[in-house]
């Protein structure tokens, strides 16, 4: 069988990646936005468990 795979050109690879990276950014935001609310809502002594 013939590979049928879509080629994509330069411009469509460069807006991929940068759709990729504003992803990443955002992800990393709401992971960050999460740790702070937790940190706000039971306060600094949520990082000083015994373990």
């Amino acid at each position: 069988m013939e590979d049928e795979r879509i080629q994509l050109n330069d411009k469509q690879k460069k807006a991929r990646r940068a759709r990729s990276i504003a992803i990443a950014v955002l992800l990393g935001l709401l992971v960050f936005v999460f740790y702070f609310a937790t940190v706000l809502k039971f306060g600094p002594a949520v990082l000083e468990r015994p373990l």
